[in-house]
């Protein structure tokens, strides 16, 4: 059971460390999409935007993280938190290709 915990901490500590890479304007790098694309593809992208919605999301995904040893094991609520943390991350990802890009 502590090692658990510890895991889970460890996880949730790692995604807010991410946060603030991504709010200091560092971790470009580590966007999905953004470090393959080309130097047209990325001149499309409003790199700004884009660090602020995958901070938000690190936040996001440590608060779920964090919240996985209370829900326990009952099938129900954990269906309910995946259902939410999927919507969440389905919202991030339209936002991601409507609002952080450029016009």
């Amino acid at each position: 059971m502590i090692i658990k915990d510890i895991f889970v901490g460890f996880l949730a500590i790692l995604f807010l460390v991410l946060a603030i890479v991504f709010l200091m304007g560092k971790g470009d790098k580590l966007i999905a999409g953004y470090n393959t694309a080309s130097e047209e593809e990325r001149a499309k992208v409003n790199i700004k935007r884009l660090r602020v919605l995958m901070a938000i999301l690190s936040v996001i995904t440590a608060g779920y993280v964090s919240i996985l040893p209370i829900i326990g094991d009952n099938p129900q609520d954990q269906m309910v938190g995946m259902f939410v943390f999927f919507a969440i991350t389905i919202i991030f990802v339209i936002l991601a290709n409507t609002w952080a890009k450029r016009k």
